[in-house]
């Protein structure tokens, strides 16, 4: 699986795929963990994802922890709505401290 990340200013933007579960974390996990260890401010953006499971939370919390930990910065932008409906079922809305975009639809 080919992640898509692009430089913008001084930070990676990084498109995550529509699917983010057990069967794409491995690959997923390994593409973020070299972006955070080139030290730049780090977004991952997740308009497109359309389901997560566990596994793909466990992911997004590992990467914030290990941004956390190195003095890096890891924002998630553009939450989808079954991003932003776990997030809130799992209350980790705060723990993530991203702003998000609620949309009607």
């Amino acid at each position: 699986m080919q992640v898509q990340s692009e430089l913008l200013d001084n930070k990676v933007v990084v498109t995550m795929p529509d699917e983010i579960t057990i069967y794409t974390v491995s690959e997923l996990k390994d593409a973020i963990s070299l972006l955070l260890h080139q030290g730049r401010e780090l977004e991952l953006n997740l308009a497109a994802v359309s389901e997560i499971d566990s596994a793909g939370l466990q992911l997004l919390l590992a990467a914030k922890k290990t941004a956390l930990q190195q003095g890096t910065s890891l924002a998630l932008v553009w939450h989808s709505h079954v991003v932003l409906e776990l997030l809130e079922l799992c209350q980790l809305s705060a723990f993530f401290g991203d702003p998000t975009l609620i949309t009607h639809g």
